[in-house]
This record gives C-alpha cells, sequence and structure tokens, in this order.
C-alpha cells in the first residue's frame, strides 16, 4: 500500500482525510472531492452550492452539529463505526489552517480525529 498523502486537496467537505484513505492510495477511489458519484452526500453538496471547500470554511454554524446537513444520520453511521469526529476534524482546520491540517492527518496516517 502506498503511503499517506500530503495534500490539501484530499481534505474531505466533512472534514475527513482522504489523503490516508487505503481506498484512495489503492486507486479504488478519487476521494470525496474528486468522486461525482457522491452526490448522496449533503455535506458536500452543501459545501459546492456554497462554494466553499468545507465545512471549516462556513459561517452559518459556530459548531458543525448544529447543522442538519452536517450531523446527518449517514455522518451518525459513519462516526459510530469508523470512530469518526468530523466536527473535531472541522474544529482542527479552522484552528491550524488546510495545511498544517493535511500534514498531521498524514503523518499520522488519520482519516478522522478519533472521538472521544
Amino acid at each position: 500500500m502506498n503511503q499517506p498523502m500530503n495534500d490539501t486537496k484530499l481534505i474531505a467537505a466533512c472534514g475527513l482525510y482522504c489523503g490516508s484513505c487505503r481506498s484512495l492510495l489503492s486507486g479504488k477511489c478519487p476521494g470525496c472531492s474528486g468522486n461525482e458519484k457522491a452526490s448522496w452526500c449533503k455535506i458536500r453538496s452543501c459545501c459546492r452550492g456554497n462554494v466553499i471547500l468545507s465545512c471549516a470554511e462556513c459561517n452559518s454554524y459556530e459548531d458543525p452539529k448544529s447543522c442538519s446537513n452536517f450531523d446527518n444520520i449517514v455522518s451518525k453511521i459513519f462516526g459510530l463505526v469508523f470512530n469518526s469526529d468530523r466536527a473535531a476534524c472541522v474544529r482542527a482546520i479552522r484552528a491550524d489552517g488546510r495545511e498544517k491540517y493535511a500534514q498531521r492527518m498524514a503523518t499520522e496516517k488519520r482519516q478522522s480525529l478519533p472521538r472521544k
């Protein structure tokens, strides 16, 4: 398997980091932002509609969990199954910037920050 990639383009709209994803690294997935089949994703659709890269750029909600697009049933299932705290990812992007976040996630080989 290839090593995680440090690339801000691999940050998904919800804050997940595709640059450490086994499916992307093995060539089975183009990543969330490049996956045109991911039209089912409310978060991705919302960000595209508002012409922003991720929820970290959204000024409508201080806490992403207050947004019905972000805190939907699919994201709750993903969070539970993958022990993922995407709201923490969004907060980290806001605090540190996209470059530092991508670098951190690639270095730590993480797709998400863990739920606490």
